[in-house]
C-alpha cells in the first residue's frame, strides 16, 4: 500500500499551480501575437533596451523614441520636414498651388477624379502641369463613405480613380485620403492590394511624428492651426520632426484667409533647414530608413535601396548611399 504523506499532497499542489502560471502565460503570449489589447501584455519600452540586445544597433526613425546608437534625418542631413495634404481638386487649387510654389511649399492634392471637368473643379486637361511639382493621389471616383461601400464598390472607387488619375499625371498613384476621414480595418486591409501605401484621415494629433499606422495617417494639425504649429515646429527639439498638415483650398476662399497660407510660405517657406516634401516622399524616405542594414558592432551600414538616407550616427551625420556600404567611426 502506498501511504500518502502531506508533503506528497503538497508537492502535487505545488506542481499542479505552476502548471497553470505556465498555460496562463502561455495563452496570453498567443494572444498578444493575435493582436490582444496592450493591457494583456508586457510592453518594453525600446529605449531600456542595449542597443546590442536581441541584434544590430538601432538607427530610431520617429521622434518620440530615444536613442542609443542613431536618429534618422531628412536630405542633406536636416532634422525638420514639412508636408501639405489638400482634398477634392476645386479650383481654389490653382490660386492655392500659386502659393505654395512660390514659398517653396510642396504637398499631395487628393483628386475626385469623377468630379474633374464639373463646375467648381479643377479641369482634367489642366492636371499634370498644375500640380508638377506636387504629388497627385487618391480620393476616389464620387466621394463616398467607403464603410458602406461592398468590397466590389471599394474597389471600383479606389482603384479606378488610382486608374484615372495616373492616365493623366503618368506616374502610379500610391496615395489615398479617406473621404469624410470614413475608414475601418476592411478597407485598409484591402489598400496594399490596390497600390496605396499611405491613406490619410480627417484627425490630428498636434505632433511631429511619422504616423505610425500609415493606413491611418492622422496628421500634425488642419490648415486653420498650421501658424500656432509652425511656432512649435521651429522651436521642437526632438528629431526627426514632421509636420503634415491638411485641408481643402476652397476653405482658404470661403473664410477669407488666403492671408494665412500667405504668412505661413512667408515665415516658413524656401528655408535652407526645412525638407519640403509631397506625402509620397516621406514615406518613400522612411520605407528606406527602416530597409537600412546596421552590423552587430555598429561600424557599417548598408543602404539597399534607391535613394540615400541621412542619419546622425555616434554623434556624426552620414549620408548612407543607395547600393553601399558605409563605414561608421567608432
Amino acid at each position: 500500500m502506498i501511504r500518502i504523506t502531506n508533503s506528497f499532497i503538497m508537492c502535487c499542489a505545488l506542481l499542479a499551480f505552476l502548471m497553470c502560471v505556465s498555460s496562463s502565460a502561455m495563452s496570453v503570449d498567443a494572444k498578444s501575437q493575435a493582436g490582444s489589447p496592450p493591457s494583456l501584455t508586457k510592453v518594453v519600452p525600446r529605449f531600456a533596451l542595449s542597443p546590442h540586445v536581441g541584434g544590430a544597433p538601432e538607427i530610431v526613425t520617429d521622434c518620440d523614441t530615444p536613442d542609443t546608437y542613431g536618429r534618422l534625418c531628412f536630405p542633406g542631413g536636416l532634422v525638420k520636414s514639412i508636408t501639405f495634404s489638400f482634398d477634392d481638386g476645386r479650383v481654389y487649387d490653382y490660386k492655392l498651388v500659386e502659393i505654395m510654389n512660390r514659398y517653396g511649399l510642396r504637398g499631395t492634392f487628393h483628386i475626385v477624379s469623377g468630379l474633374l471637368d464639373k463646375d467648381s473643379y479643377v479641369k482634367s486637361k489642366d492636371v499634370k502641369t498644375l500640380y508638377a511639382n506636387h504629388e497627385v493621389a487618391a480620393h476616389t471616383v464620387t466621394h463616398p463613405n467607403l464603410t458602406k461601400c461592398t468590397d466590389e464598390e471599394l474597389r471600383h472607387q479606389v482603384v479606378d480613380d488610382c486608374k484615372a488619375l495616373q492616365a493623366l499625371v503618368g506616374y502610379p498613384i500610391r496615395g489615398l485620403a479617406y473621404p469624410g476621414g470614413e475608414t475601418d480595418d476592411r478597407i485598409m486591409q484591402a489598400l496594399p492590394g490596390f497600390g496605396i501605401r499611405y491613406a490619410r484621415v480627417v484627425g490630428t494629433h498636434d505632433w511631429f511624428a511619422y504616423p505610425k499606422r500609415p493606413l491611418f495617417w492622422v496628421t500634425t494639425c488642419h490648415i486653420s492651426k498650421m501658424l500656432e504649429d509652425g511656432k512649435k515646429l521651429m522651436s521642437f527639439n526632438l528629431t526627426p520632426a514632421l509636420m503634415a498638415i491638411w485641408g481643402h483650398s476652397y476653405e482658404f476662399n470661403d473664410n477669407n484667409s488666403w492671408d494665412q497660407i500667405e504668412e505661413f510660405g512667408k515665415n516658413y517657406g524656401n528655408r535652407k533647414d526645412i525638407w519640403y516634401a509631397t506625402n509620397i516622399q516621406t514615406m518613400d524616405y522612411y520605407d528606406a530608413a527602416k530597409r537600412l542594414i546596421v552590423s552587430m558592432d555598429g561600424n557599417t551600414i548598408k543602404n539597399p535601396g534607391k535613394i540615400s538616407v541621412w542619419a546622425t550616427i555616434r554623434g556624426k551625420t552620414y549620408e548612407l548611399k543607395p547600393g553601399k556600404v558605409t563605414k561608421i567611426a567608432r
